[in-house]
């Protein structure tokens, strides 16, 4: 097949033109993303893969479809960024990669929780200057702390693991309980209860008209005085303003994310030499206690093999008319 690949960098060809030995699709590499403005770039394409950020709304699909394009391939977990119903009345297939080194997203939620409470970050700066001062760089024990999951699919269930290993007493909130977890000594409560009793609450659901601003003003109302809230999941889990003001409050203790709602144009560029004009992310830089990533969690040299080979076998599939296993529908 012959597909055009948006929002890529050089990691992304690397390994899927080291992958595509075993598949022998023709790659395009654009590093520009996908929407309604760049689509003409797709003319003479069978399939494009995007990423977290392109953007394939109504409009975008549409402009696909009069190009041709027969699939969209998601190198990555979520669809959210895909309008399913556009793309089904176009039909136009939709594959994803529902997996990709689970592992590697959990131990970046873990680290986040690290660094925010024994301040790493601060240490090594501290260290390089001869500053061998430990004030004010106070952290607590995870040992014996409620730590509250929020969604326990793939990888809400290894972070789950990992802190049960860590000897907290972990709480969970999906809307279809894992039994395996169950049996672990992981127990499943209603999400005010989680809110409430949590010492530390990490993102692990996806993003959709249920989720959107799951942690609002409401939510951190209900939580503890001083919890810290982890996101590696969806940017728009978390309302923005409403995370602003808890952290000025100080209601919110620690805040670490490795998405933001407005990430789009912002995260996997290098924008050291351009003023940023996001009023909200200056605001979020601003705290001490808030640690930003650039949505590095899925970055592992073995999720970027799996992203790779899950995603040109969907290609493969799709071409050779063999069962969509990772189709996504409306």
């Amino acid at each position: 097949m012959n597909i055009a690949f948006f929002s890529t960098k050089k990691y992304d060809q690397d390994f899927f033109d080291s992958t595509n030995t075993d598949f022998n699709h023709q790659l395009t590499f654009f590093e520009t993303g996908l929407n309604e403005h760049t689509a003409s770039l797709t003319k003479d394409f069978n399939a494009v893969c995007v990423f977290v950020n392109d953007d394939l709304n109504a409009a975008t699909i549409d402009l696909l479809a009069k190009n041709g394009i027969q699939l969209i391939a998601l190198r990555c977990a979520g669809f959210n960024n895909v309008d399913l119903k556009a793309a089904a009345e176009k039909n136009i297939k939709v594959v994803r990669v529902p997996a990709y080194s689970p592992q590697a997203v959990a131990e970046h939620a873990v680290a986040l929780i690290l660094t925010l409470n024994r301040k790493t970050h601060k240490a090594y700066n501290r260290v390089r200057e001869n500053n061998f001062s430990l004030e004010k760089l106070t952290g607590f024990n995870l040992y014996g702390k409620t730590v509250g999951v929020i969604g326990t699919g793939i990888i809400g269930q290894c972070f789950a693991k990992i802190m049960l290993g860590f000897g907290c007493k972990v709480l969970a909130y999906d809307i279809k309980p894992n039994e395996e977890l169950k049996s672990s000594g992981v127990e499943y409560v209603e999400l005010e209860k989680l809110l409430k009793a949590s010492d530390i609450i990490s993102l692990h659901c996806p993003l959709n008209e249920h989720t959107h601003h799951l942690i609002d003003g409401n939510a951190f109302e209900k939580m503890k005085d001083g919890a810290m809230l982890i996101n590696t999941g969806r940017g728009a889990l978390i309302d923005t303003s409403a995370v602003v003001e808890a952290l000025k409050s100080e209601k919110l203790g620690y805040l670490g994310i490795d998405v933001y709602e407005q990430e789009s144009g912002l995260f996997f560029n290098d924008l050291s030499e351009t003023v940023n004009k996001d009023d909200d992310f200056l605001r979020l830089m601003s705290f001490p206690n808030v640690l930003i990533t650039g949505h590095q969690g899925f970055f592992t040299k073995e999720a970027l093999e799996q992203i790779a080979q899950v995603t040109l076998q969907n290609l493969t599939d799709f071409e050779n008319g063999a069962a969509l296993e990772n189709e996504v529908k409306a």
